[in-house]
Parts: structure tokens; sequence; C-alpha cells
């Protein structure tokens, strides 16, 4: 095996870590609601929104992992090194927010890791300012249509169930939350294995080993759907206690709207290719729901702590992949 093949394989298995990683670190996106809620257990819950995070498969495309594949720098500069950069950048992110309990963005930090490393190589003209603004634009957009969503969500269940017995109403939507827990883990694997994809597919095009036009090959799809799956199963507890507990008190009938909120947010931006933030919508849809019953009943502070992550996760990653690039480009072409 020569050098240039041991290296791309390294930098997949660094690629395929990211993915473990998210997983792992935004397993509370999916699990946080229906655990805070006592409707699963979390050794239960974790298994089935791995379960879930797996067969978005057989229901999205590839339209995020073209986006983070071509739409972020421009492929042509793509390098061992400028990969390297960035991976590192977000995986090096996703450590230190995971192990403070910060339920930041594993997408931004990819974007950011990448702009920083691309920028790092060729300049600010390997910039693809159509992507990179989609994507911008989504860290507004995705926790914003959560909040309404769930907060509509709520208003319509409880003017539906408003004379219902209190118990039978717990007990449907304790049912209901499962399947609004499945959509969630649904579109969370949906959206975010599809950055690893684009990840893998632009490497091995800076290769030329996928011909002259980008493509994202069946073995990368599914070899990734099923990383981000075994990262969920192994859980990220710290974030999980701060999605499903720090921000707002959740009742089943809440966790219901907040996951079907946030479900619908991301159907919608996988669809069309945005590489949306799945913890930025779901704590919008918290947020919502909390909101709805009282302003006082969300914890405000822990809040903005969350949103100024948010902010801070793009610049801080593009400083890190800037790096981390320089670093490789000692060794890496």
């Amino acid at each position: 095996m020569d050098a240039a093949l041991i290296i791309l394989v390294l930098l997949i298995g660094v690629a395929l870590a990211f993915d473990f990683m998210n997983g792992l670190h935004d397993a509370a996106n999916s699990i946080a609601t229906v655990v805070a809620t006592r409707v699963l257990s979390p050794p239960l819950a974790v298994l089935w929104a791995a379960g879930f995070n797996f067969a978005a498969f057989f229901v999205f495309g590839v339209a995020v992992a073209n986006t983070i594949g071509k739409g972020i720098i421009s492929p042509d500069i793509i390098s061992d090194a400028v990969i390297f950069g960035a991976l590192m950048a977000a995986i090096g992110w996703n450590v230190i927010t995971w192990l403070r309990g910060i339920p930041s963005s594993s997408s931004h930090a990819l974007v950011g890791g990448l702009l920083g490393a691309g920028v790092a190589k060729a300049g600010l003209g390997v910039i693809q300012v159509p992507g990179v603004s989609k994507t911008v634009f989504a860290i507004f957009l995705s926790p914003t249509v959560g909040f309404i969503l769930a907060l509509v969500l709520v208003l319509i269940v409880s003017w539906v169930f408003m004379k219902a017995n209190p118990a039978l109403a717990d007990r449907i939507f304790r049912r209901l939350q499962l399947v609004s827990a499945a959509a969630y883990s649904l579109g969370h694997g949906g959206n975010d294995a599809q950055k690893t994809m684009g990840i893998i597919a632009v490497l091995l095009y800076s290769r030329g080993l996928l011909g002259a036009e980008f493509h994202v090959p069946f073995w990368v799809v599914i070899t990734c759907y099923l990383t981000i799956a075994m990262g969920t199963l192994c859980g990220g507890w710290r974030i999980v206690h701060t999605m499903g507990s720090k921000i707002t008190r959740l009742s089943p009938q809440q966790g219901f709207c907040a996951e079907t909120g946030g479900a619908i947010t991301l159907f919608i931006a996988t669809h069309f290719g945005v590489p949306v933030s799945t913890t930025h919508t779901i704590t919008g849809s918290i947020i919502g729901v909390g909101a709805a019953r009282r302003a006082s009943a969300v914890r405000w502070n822990v809040a903005r702590g969350i949103v100024l992550a948010w902010f801070v996760t793009i610049p801080a990653c593009a400083a890190m992949g800037a790096g981390f690039y320089w670093l490789g480009s000692l060794f890496l072409t």
C-alpha cells in the first residue's frame, strides 16, 4: 500500500470519526425530550433514535452532501491538508462543547473548519457565496421556524384537548411522542450524515477517483448512515441533561410538539439541501413550547448561553481549521 493510499484511508477514517462524534454529540437532539418526559428510558431512547438515524438512508437523497462537497468552498482547491484542517477543527469543537455540556452545532463546526482551511490555502476567493449564505441564513431561520411551529402546535393541541381527561391525554401523547421522536431522528440522520458524505466525496473527487463529475458513491452513503447511528447509540448524556431539563420542563404533550416542529423543519431543509443545525432546530422548538406556557417557564439565561455558542461556532472553527491546515500542510499535500 503506497503512502497516498494510506493517507486517503486515514482521512476517511477521520471523517467517519467526525460522523461518529456527530451522532454522539447530537444524540441529545433526538432523545432529550423523550427522556425528559420519561416516555422512554435512556437506553431504549438511543436505540430508537439510532434506528431511525439509519432509516433516513431510505428516505432522503444527497442534496445536503452536494452542498457541503461543492457549495462551501471551491472543490478545485480541496487537498488532503484542507480536509484534515476542516475535520480536526470540527472534531475539536465537538469535544470541547460536549465536555462542557453545550449543545452547539456539529454542522456549523464543519462548515467553519472548511472555510478556515480553504481560505488559509487559497484566500477568500474560494468561498462559494450562495452555499455559505444559505448555511448562515439557516442559523437564524431553523430555530425560528422550529420555535414558531412548536408554539403553534402547542396552541392547537391545547385547544383540541382542552376538555379531555388529563390522564387520557397523557397516555395519548406518550404514544405520539414515540412517533415524533422517530420523525426527528429521521430528520437528524438525513441532514447530519450527509455532511460527512460530502466531505468524503469531495476528498475522493480531489484525487480524481470520481471521474469528471462530482457525485456521492453508494458505499459512502451507507457507511455514513451506519456510523452516525453508532455514534447516537453511545449517547451524549451531558447535553441530554441541558436540552431535556435545563431550558424548560417538558410534558409528553410539549415533547411531542417540540419534536414534531423540529422534524418538519429538518425535513424541509434536507429536501432543499440546506445543512442546518439539528441542535439549533430542537433548541428553538423546546423554547417555543416553553414560551407557549409562559415566558418565565423558559430559563432564558441557559438559552442565551446556547445562542452565544451558535454565533461563536463558525468563526472559532474557521480559526481552528486554518491552524490545523497549516499543521497538516507540513506532512500532507
